[in-house]
């Protein structure tokens, strides 16, 4: 991988875990989260005016696609109000690419390696560590959410795969976010009221906006770069980075077997995408 390509990808990673520790560290992290969205739809349309391109196939992808990510916003916001972030993160991002990877063998008929196989036990491993064995109290709450979050990950990962062949990636992505974000802010607004939304409409979630459409840009630069499998690889370091950022700025508890998990399961995904 060329360091131009490395650079890119590690920022990626790095930019995704600065804007889940945003979101996850705001009052009230629904309407962060909401505010975010519409920051980043608003920011980027004329980006995605100036580089248009769409075929009309692409429209039952982004109704998909759209629905599941509101899905996976709306609970990784509820997520951040109730759990670690330390758990969360790398659990849902960890155990998503094994989702892929069994429905691509069980459903679509694909192969399998070794290094996937590899791949898959280290990612059990160090959700064993990150989470513990028992799932009692908190910790069978926690998995309420990471699971559910790691399955809309895995299908709107699949949905993108054959949508994106019809339009351009930053299109597909702005048109993708537009009902989520309009939606969600909707919800939250009425659940909560408008003044909520005004409450987190601040530096921290304008950042949070730029960067969820901002780490998918760097992703994009590394890809021109290097190939797809060596940068979802690198990408993967976003849970040991966000891991540590929890302890960090959020003070969570994470000590040295959760830390160890979080390493493990970003091993465990590099695996899988670079076979």
């Amino acid at each position: 991988m060329p360091a131009s390509a490395l650079a890119f990808a590690l920022a990626a990673a790095f930019v995704h875990a600065l804007w889940n520790i945003l979101l996850a560290r705001a009052r009230n992290p629904e309407a962060a989260t909401a505010v975010a969205l519409l920051v980043a739809v608003v920011v980027f349309a004329p980006i995605a005016a100036a580089v248009w391109k769409v075929d009309a196939r692409v429209w039952p992808f982004l109704i998909a696609t759209s629905a599941f990510e509101l899905l996976y916003f709306a609970l990784l916001a509820a997520a951040y109000r109730r759990a670690h972030l330390s758990v969360v993160y790398p659990l849902a991002r960890g155990t998503a690419p094994v989702f892929v990877l069994v429905v691509g063998v069980v459903v679509l008929g694909a192969g399998t390696s070794w290094r996937q196989v590899g791949g898959v036990v280290l990612v059990a491993a160090g959700v064993l560590l990150v989470r513990g064995a028992r799932l009692r109290g908190g910790g069978a709450r926690d998995v309420l959410f990471w699971l559910p979050i790691a399955g809309c990950i895995a299908t709107y990962t699949l949905i993108d795969k054959h949508g994106i062949r019809y339009s351009t990636p930053l299109v597909y992505l702005e048109l993708s976010m537009i009902v989520p974000a309009l939606a969600y802010a909707g919800a939250v607004a009425v659940a909560q009221g408008r003044e909520s939304l005004r409450t987190e409409s601040n530096l921290a979630s304008v950042v949070a906006g730029l960067a969820t459409f901002g780490a998918y840009a760097l992703v994009l630069a590394a890809l021109e770069r290097a190939s797809a499998a060596s940068v979802a690889a690198v990408r993967e370091t976003s849970v040991v980075i966000a891991t540590a950022l929890a302890a960090m700025v959020l003070k969570e508890p994470v000590g040295r077997v959760r830390m160890s998990g979080a390493v493990l399961v970003a091993g465990g995904v590099a695996l899988i995408s670079l076979t």
